[in-house]
C-alpha cells in the first residue's frame, strides 16, 4: 500500500503485513463541540485502521484529546478543568454516532504531564532547549531540520511560529523558537509542578510525548488536517526527533472542509456540528460525503452536497429491500487496487456503485460494512400489515378506482413507507 507522504511529497510504501502499523493523528481540542470538519481525520484514521486490518496488518491507533490549552482557559475562565472534561465526553460521544468504533488509545494531556517533562528535560539535556523565566523554550537554531515538513526551510522569516497560544517574546533567544512549558499565570485554574517551577505544557510538546507513549519512539504514520502543518506538526517532529527519537516515518495531511469557499473552523464562527450534521442528514450521508473526495484534498460543505450524499445512500439502501442475505465470491481484488494507491475512497465508492449495477451483492454488502455503511446493507421487508394495503391499492388501481388507491398510498405513506409500481406488481421502500 502507497500513501502520499507530507514530509518526502511523494508515495511512502507501507511494508508488507503484518507490519505492524502504528498511527497517531491529531484529536481535538475540547472547549465545545466538535464540528463536522473535525471529525474528518477521525473519519479517515479509523477507515484506514479498518482496511489495513482487512488486508492482515497488526494495526496501532492513537488520537489525542487536546485538554489544557489557552483556548479552554479563555472558554472557561476559573472552571477550564470542568469544560475540557465535559466537552472531552461531548467529543466522544459525537464521534461514537458515526458508528465507527473507537481508536485503541486516546491519550489527554492532562494525564501525560509526567511523560511530558521528562521530554522536556532530555530536551534540555542536550542544548535544544533552555529555561528563560519559569518557561522553557525550544531552540530551533540547534535543530538544523527545522522547517523541511513544511517547506519553510532556511526561510527565517517563514519560520517565526504563529502559535495559537500567547508566548513571551522577550524571553526568546530566536524568534522561531516556541513554548514547551509555560510558567503558571493568574487565572488558569490548572497548574502542575516541574524542574522549571509550576505550570502547564505547551501544545505541541503534548502530542510528543504521547505518541511516544502509546507508540513508542518510532511509528509509521501521522495524521492530521493540513492545517497543522505548520507550526504544530513541524514542532512536534523537531521535538521528538531533537530528543532522539526517530518519531514518525510518513506524515498524512487530510484537505479540510469548506463553507462557500472558506475553510470552516471555530474561530470563524461558520460552523455546522458533528451532532448537527447527523441528526439533519444521517450518518449513513456524512460517511458517504467524506469518502466522495480525496483525502488530501479540500472538500466543499453545503446543502446541495448533503442532499447528494443522502441520495446515494437511499440508492444503496434501496437496492437491498427484499433481497435475503446470500453466500457469493466477494471482489476483494478490485477494491484493494484502488485503496492500496493513497487510500482512494472516491474510487471505492464508483466501485460500490458499479457492484450495484452489475448485482454483486456479496462484494457491495462487504464493501459498505467496511467502511461503516452496514445499515445500508440491510434487507428490509415491508409488515405484513403494509404489504396488504399494498395488495388492496393494487387492487384498486386494477378496477380503476383511482382514489381508493391515491388514499392507500397516503396510509402507507403515513407509515413511513413508499410504494412503488414494477412490472410485476410493486414494491414497498421504506422512506
Amino acid at each position: 500500500m502507497r500513501l502520499f507522504d507530507t514530509y518526502t511529497r511523494g508515495l511512502f510504501e507501507l511494508p508488507p503485513p503484518p507490519g505492524p502499523i502504528r498511527m497517531y493523528f491529531c484529536g481535538p481540542t475540547v472547549y465545545q463541540r466538535i464540528h463536522i470538519g473535525n471529525a474528518r481525520p477521525f473519519v479517515l484514521s479509523m477507515w484506514l485502521k479498518r482496511w489495513l486490518e482487512e488486508s492482515g496488518y497488526d494495526v496501532r491507533l492513537a488520537e489525542n484529546i487536546t485538554d489544557i490549552n489557552d483556548k479552554i482557559y479563555l472558554a472557561a475562565p476559573g472552571h477550564s478543568a470542568e469544560l475540557a472534561a465535559e466537552a472531552s465526553r461531548w467529543y466522544v460521544d459525537d464521534t461514537d454516532l458515526l458508528g465507527l468504533g473507537r481508536p485503541d488509545h486516546e491519550p489527554k494531556a492532562t494525564e501525560t504531564v509526567p511523560e511530558i517533562v521528562d521530554l522536556i528535560g532530555r530536551l534540555v539535556d542536550r542544548g535544544l532547549a533552555y529555561p528563560a523565566g519559569g518557561d522553557v523554550y525550544f531552540r530551533v537554531a540547534a535543530f538544523p531540520e527545522y522547517g523541511r515538513l513544511s517547506g519553510r526551510e532556511g526561510d527565517h522569516e517563514a519560520l517565526h511560529n504563529p502559535s495559537e497560544e500567547a508566548e513571551r517574546e522577550e524571553l526568546k533567544e530566536d524568534p522561531r523558537d516556541f513554548a514547551l512549558w509555560k510558567a503558571h499565570k493568574e487565572g488558569e485554574d490548572t497548574v502542575w509542578e516541574s524542574p522549571w517551577g509550576p505550570g502547564r505544557p505547551g501544545w505541541h510538546i503534548e502530542c510528543s510525548a504521547m505518541a511516544e507513549k502509546f507508540l513508542g519512539p518510532v511509528f509509521e504514520i501521522h495524521g492530521g488536517g493540513i492545517d497543522l502543518i505548520f507550526p504544530h506538526h513541524e514542532n512536534e517532529l523537531a521535538q521528538s526527533r531533537g530528543a532522539g527519537s526517530e518519531f514518525a516515518r510518513m506524515w498524512m495531511h487530510n484537505g479540510l472542509l469548506e463553507l462557500t469557499g472558506e475553510k470552516m473552523s471555530k474561530s470563524l464562527g461558520n460552523i455546522v456540528s458533528l451532532r448537527e450534521a447527523v441528526q439533519e442528514w444521517g450518518r449513513e450521508a456524512i460517511l458517504l460525503f467524506f469518502m466522495n473526495s480525496a483525502w488530501r484534498k479540500p472538500i466543499d460543505f453545503s446543502d446541495e452536497v448533503m442532499a447528494q450524499a443522502s441520495a446515494q445512500a437511499e440508492t444503496f439502501r434501496n437496492y437491498f429491500v427484499g433481497l435475503d442475505s446470500e453466500p457469493g465470491e466477494i471482489d476483494r481484488d478490485s477494491l484493494a487496487r484502488v485503496l492500496d494507491d493513497d487510500f482512494n475512497t472516491a474510487g471505492a465508492l464508483a466501485l460500490f456503485h458499479d457492484w450495484r449495477a452489475r448485482g454483486q451483492t456479496a462484494s457491495l454488502r462487504w464493501g459498505l460494512e467496511l467502511f461503516g455503511l452496514g445499515d445500508l446493507a440491510q434487507a428490509v421487508s415491508a409488515p405484513d400489515g403494509l404489504v396488504a394495503l399494498a395488495e388492496k391499492r393494487q387492487e384498486a388501481r386494477a378496477s380503476r378506482d383511482f382514489d381508493e388507491a391515491d388514499r392507500l398510498r397516503g396510509e402507507i405513506e403515513g407509515q413511513g413507507w413508499e410504494v412503488r409500481d414494477v412490472a410485476d406488481g410493486f414494491e414497498l421502500v421504506p422512506k
